[in-house]
C-alpha cells in the first residue's frame, strides 16, 4: 500500500479552494497564484494521497465523493489550527490561554458563575468557554478533551479521569405556594401519595433516586411530567405538581419568586457533585486554579466532604 504523504499544507489549502471554486482560474485568482501553479499542486496532492478527487470536464472540475470527504476533514482541520492559533496568540500576549469548563445544570446556573467570575478577578485576560450539559455528557467532553475539567452529578464512572468530590446536599422539595403541603414544615415520602410529581427529564440519577424512594415505600402517584431542569421551577409554580431537586438549583432559581416554597424533605435523600479532569492534568495550574477558588459553601448546604 502507498504511503499517504501529506507534509505540507499548501497543498490541502490549494484543493480547499479549488473544491470551492471549481475552476482552476477562479482558485488561482483567489489563492493569487498562476494556473499551472494550481493545476500542479493538486496534480502532486492527487499523487501524494494515491486518488483522484476530481473529473475533468473541458474547463470545469467535478468533484468526485472522495473529494467531498476530503474537504470535510480539512474544514475540520482549519478549525482546530484556528483554536491552536488563538491559544498561541493568548500565550505570547497574555502569558495564558483558554479555560474550557463544563458543568451538570445544577451546578451551571450559579455557582459555576461564581467560579468564573473568581478567577477573573485574579487575571481577566483569561479566555473562558462555559457550557451546560447533562453529566455524562460532560465525563465524555473531559475525556474527548473537548473541555479543560468538569462539574458533574456523583457518581460517574471512567478510566481516564480523576474525581474530587466537592460536597453533598439533600434534596428539598418544591410546592406551589398555594398547595395544601404548603404549610408543612417538611414533607415525607408518604406525602407524595396521589401528587404529581415534576422530575428533570430521564435518564438522570436524581430523579432515578426519587423514584426508588417512592418505590421503596410503595407509594402511588398521580403521575409525572418530565422536563428540562429549567423549566421545573416553572411547571411547579403553574401548579403541574410539586418536584425534589437539589438545594443550589432550589435557592438559585426560587429564592426571589412568591408563588413557590421550599420544604425540607424526608427521608434526606443526597446530591453528590465532583469535580472531573483528565489524570495528567491533576498537577496543573489550571486545576489548583479552579480548586482553589471554589465559592464557600452555602449555608443551605447541608454537607460537606
Amino acid at each position: 500500500m502507498k504511503e499517504v504523504n501529506l507534509n505540507s499544507l499548501k497543498s490541502l489549502m490549494v484543493f480547499k479552494t479549488l473544491y470551492e471554486s471549481d475552476t482552476a482560474t477562479r482558485a488561482a485568482k483567489a489563492l493569487g497564484l498562476t494556473q499551472s501553479g494550481v493545476s500542479r499542486s493538486l496534480a502532486q496532492l492527487e499523487d501524494n494521497i494515491g486518488m483522484p478527487l476530481f473529473m475533468r470536464h473541458k474547463n470545469r472540475l467535478i468533484k468526485l465523493p472522495e473529494a467531498d470527504e476530503l474537504y470535510q476533514e480539512i474544514m475540520q482541520l482549519m478549525g482546530n489550527l484556528d483554536e491552536m492559533k488563538h491559544t498561541i496568540v493568548a500565550l505570547r500576549e497574555f502569558g495564558v490561554s483558554r479555560m474550557r469548563l463544563a458543568s451538570a445544570p445544577a451546578l451551571g446556573f450559579a455557582y459555576i458563575p461564581e467560579v468564573i467570575a473568581a478567577i477573573l478577578k485574579i487575571n481577566p485576560k483569561y479566555s473562558i468557554y462555559f457550557d451546560i450539559m447533562p453529566s455524562p455528557d460532560v465525563v465524555r467532553a473531559v475525556e474527548s478533551g473537548h473541555f479543560d475539567a468538569g462539574f458533574v452529578t456523583l457518581p460517574i464512572s471512567s478510566e481516564r479521569l480523576s474525581v474530587d468530590e466537592l460536597f453533598a446536599v439533600e434534596a428539598v422539595c418544591l410546592i406551589p405556594a398555594g398547595h395544601a403541603l404548603a404549610e408543612a414544615d417538611y414533607i415525607e415520602v408518604a406525602d407524595l401519595k396521589n401528587q404529581h410529581l415534576v422530575i428533570p427529564n430521564q435518564p438522570n440519577l436524581a430523579a432515578d433516586q426519587l423514584l426508588s424512594l417512592i418505590s421503596q415505600h410503595k407509594v402511588k402517584i398521580a403521575g409525572k411530567t418530565e422536563a428540562n431542569i429549567a423549566a421545573i421551577c416553572s411547571l411547579v409554580a403553574n401548579g403541574v405538581g410539586i418536584s425534589l431537586i437539589n438545594p443550589i438549583t432550589a435557592y438559585d432559581t426560587v429564592a426571589v419568586r412568591r408563588d413557590i416554597v421550599i420544604k425540607p424533605f424526608r427521608p434526606a435523600f443526597h446530591y453528590r457533585f465532583g469535580l472531573a479532569y483528565r489524570r495528567s492534568w491533576a498537577d496543573t495550574q489550571l486545576i489548583r486554579l479552579l480548586k482553589d477558588n471554589l465559592p464557600s459553601t452555602p449555608k443551605y448546604l447541608s454537607q460537606r466532604t
